[in-house]
């Protein structure tokens, strides 16, 4: 939620679609996808490969990743994220927090459904506690003997 692109797109164009050079084959003779990320501002498409910050790369890897779960995964109750808000701005994990505080809340009459996420970012829980989108929070830490122990984040 930015102001540096509108959007971001996934682009994909056939075999018939890509110049001769490019076109590949499969044993099958089935159709062969090349895959691009676009990147949107003020209706101009950009390729991002080569042309985008690290912050921009990692928070086009979230929306993939989410959108590829969405779309294979709408019967799966777990959805995991492992250390989301690294290389990203504070603008970017704020659009983040929300992003996820949306689905959280789509996602709260389904049935099963669980969000894991993995962070050390605290600034970033508290936003997401602050808009009442996570049910239960647990730190994981370890006691005085080595041992990992679950306390519940009220």
């Amino acid at each position: 939620e930015g102001r540096d692109i509108d959007c971001i797109l996934i682009r994909s164009d056939t075999d018939e679609d890509a110049p001769a050079q490019q076109v590949t084959s499969t044993s099958r003779g089935s159709t062969s996808y090349n895959y691009r990320m676009m990147m949107v501002k003020n209706g101009a498409e950009i390729e991002m490969r080569g042309r985008c910050s690290a912050g921009q790369k990692v928070l086009a890897s979230l929306i993939v990743r989410l959108a590829l779960a969405e779309t294979f995964c709408c019967h799966c109750g777990i959805l995991a994220l492992d250390e989301p808000t690294t290389n990203l701005d504070e603008q970017h994990i704020d659009g983040l927090a929300r992003a996820l505080a949306r689905l959280i809340e789509t996602r709260r009459s389904a049935a099963h459904f669980q969000l894991v996420i993995i962070t050390h970012d605290e600034r970033f829980l508290s936003q997401l506690a602050r808009m009442s989108a996570a049910g239960l929070c647990y730190r994981i830490s370890k006691n005085d003997r080595g041992h990992s122990q679950a306390t519940k984040i009220p």
